[in-house]
């Protein structure tokens, strides 16, 4: 990601064409970190988020409504009593730094009409927001910083705020075809990002990666690379200026993605080292679909953590079992030399006398009756000798049936856990990880929690698509839903498809007594494959056939089917059709 100063600045340009003027009517504090100010604007009502967190440092409007504490922190009540109802006049930024300040005009305590500024610092680890009086002093701030902590800059009310340190660098605003060519004349054999980097301010790393591959036709394109003749100096600096002189001046959000749809890079200019990059509709919007996301994503893999450690455990254990049990099994193979050995024993048993330890005799098992020396039990007479080879021979026999078995129970099983890993990294919500935890302890992998009472959870459904051609397309969200899915809500002439041979949703074609078209098969299996395990792939192929095809065995574990007839397409797991999907339920919804 690139959230540097000139992203902040394309941000803070969206806020003041939205929010100048506006008034505050709520502030809420949902995390440590994160403050939202809830504005009343001239168009309209708009949220501000302010989020001071070292990993996740950000300054946006935003559209999400997170869950607030039952008691709010005493941080968010300062602000309420200094700011409620109070008037956003300006937004200013240090130039080239990752710092904004919001004044805002309010009344003192008497009545007075004065402007108090909440300033917003995300420089990495120092992250953090003021609340200055009029005079400059720190009313408070979110993390405060004692003077043992740091000489320079403590950060404790009543202590006068001190700006950070001015950056040194060039400001890229201000360089025109002239500096290039002069930074390109400096020998060096540095990577051009990186001179890049070292020269101007306010840019991140992702940026100045792009800049040299828009100049250079490379992300490591070297500064001596100009000298050796490898590069010629008047073009690159001509394209860097063009560069910066298009992006600087006009920033527009865009971001790269997963094949799975997740932002994984974001910048005020086109991301091309990654690959095609895509356009937001605003800065706002594009921090709101990252972060979003992100942000579910950890918290619902914080949430799933203990379930998904048991049954990781669980798959452990069963590998190191199955292990074990096929070192056993290969071990039964040679049990026909114990029949063989007994049946020579036999043949012999007047040579034997009580006490022996080994008794030779001839092989006449081999070609060449070679002799061998058998050991025997000295313990046993003769006879008991010979009938001891045929036991282990006999125990050896039901060893492979068992093993034979067990291993196929242990193998299924195994599939079973594996296929719940794989919902858990799909789950997107708490009802939906509730109904993996109820699966699994139906199927006594976890305990029940009998002492904590847990709230009703509504049962989820399955997911609904509709095609281009209008058959809804169900998909199951777990093993359970999968089995509901397929043989209670499916009739028998629907289409069922599934990606070939790994984990992952049954998806029901509702076809209505009708054939559906080619393009309803495909996007069906499109889905199939998105929601799999192969879901980041390509050329994914996915079994299609008729309900009626599709067989649950006795005893199965839940979503663990079987089919003999199909037929196999190669489907792209693209998220288009996911996202379009989504975007006119949540509009049903609404």
């Amino acid at each position: 990601m690139a959230f540097d100063a000139t992203f902040l600045t394309a941000v803070l340009d969206e806020i003041r064409a939205r929010a100048t003027e506006a008034r505050v009517e709520k502030i809420h504090q949902p995390s440590r970190d994160t403050i939202i100010f809830h504005l009343r604007c001239r168009e309209g009502r708009e949220k501000l988020l302010f989020a001071a967190n070292p990993t996740a440092p950000r300054l946006h409007l935003t559209t999400a409504s997170p869950e607030n504490p039952a008691e709010p922190p005493m941080f968010c009540m300062l602000l309420r009593k200094h700011l409620m109802g109070a008037r956003l006049s300006s937004v200013t930024q240090i130039p080239m730094e990752r710092c904004a300040a919001f004044t805002f005009d309010c009344t003192d305590e008497m009545g007075y009409p004065v402007q108090k500024k909440l300033v917003c610092e995300l420089m990495g680890r120092t992250c953090n927001i003021y609340l200055l009086s009029p005079e400059g002093r720190i009313i408070d701030c979110l993390r405060r910083i004692g003077l043992d902590e740091s000489a320079k800059r403590a950060a404790l009310p009543g202590l006068n705020y001190q700006e950070p340190e001015a950056i040194t660098k060039a400001d890229p605003r201000d360089w025109d075809f002239d500096d290039y060519m002069t930074m390109l004349s400096c020998p060096g054999s540095d990577v051009l990002s990186q001179r890049l980097m070292d020269e101007l301010g306010g840019l991140s790393p992702l940026v100045c990666r792009e800049a040299a591959l828009f100049a250079a036709g490379s992300v490591d394109a070297r500064v001596e690379d100009v000298y050796e003749d490898r590069l010629n100096m008047d073009e690159v600096a001509d394209r860097l200026d063009l560069f910066f002189r298009e992006h600087l001046h006009h920033p527009r959000p865009y971001y790269y993605a997963l094949p799975d749809g997740t932002p994984k890079q974001f910048a005020f200019c086109p991301i091309r080292e990654y690959g095609d990059c895509q356009e937001a509709a605003t800065f706002g919007g594009l921090l709101d679909m990252y972060y979003t996301v992100r942000d579910r994503k950890d918290a619902m893999r914080q949430k799933s953590q203990a379930v998904r450690k048991t049954v990781q455990n669980l798959c452990t254990r069963i590998q190191r079992k199955l292990a074990i049990q096929e070192k056993e099994l290969e071990a039964t193979f040679d049990r026909e030399r114990l029949r063989q050995l007994g049946d020579i024993v036999t043949a012999n048993i007047h040579r034997i006398v009580k006490g022996q330890t080994t008794v030779q005799c001839e092989d006449f098992y081999d070609e060449n009756m070679t002799r061998i020396d058998i050991p025997i039990s000295p313990i046993l007479s003769p006879q008991q000798n010979a009938a001891k080879f045929y036991k282990d021979y006999a125990k050896l026999k039901n060893a492979e049936k068992e093993l034979t078995k067990q291993i196929s129970i242990g193998e299924e099983e195994l599939h079973y856990l594996r296929s719940v890993l794989e919902e858990l990294s799909r789950a997107e919500t708490e009802a939906e990880l509730e109904e993996i935890r109820r699966e699994l302890q139906d199927g006594g992998y976890i305990k029940a929690d009998t002492g904590k009472k847990r709230m009703k959870q509504h049962k989820v459904a399955p997911m609904r698509f509709e095609s281009t051609d209008g058959y809804p397309i169900y998909v199951g969200r777990n093993n359970r839903q999968n089995d509901e899915l397929t043989f209670k809500l499916a009739r028998k002439d629907d289409i069922w498809c599934h990606a070939s041979k790994v984990h992952g949703s049954h998806v029901i074609i509702s076809c209505g007594g009708t054939k559906p078209p080619d393009d309803t098969i495909t996007q069906a299996a499109q889905l199939a494959a998105y929601y799999s395990e192969t879901t980041a792939g390509q050329n994914i192929p996915v079994d299609v056939t008729p309900v009626k095809q599709v067989k649950k065995l006795p005893g199965a574990k839940p979503g663990m089917v079987i089919y003999h007839t199909y037929r196999t397409v190669i489907a792209n797991p693209y998220k288009d059709i996911v996202v379009d999907a989504l975007n006119a339920e949540k509009k049903e919804e609404e």
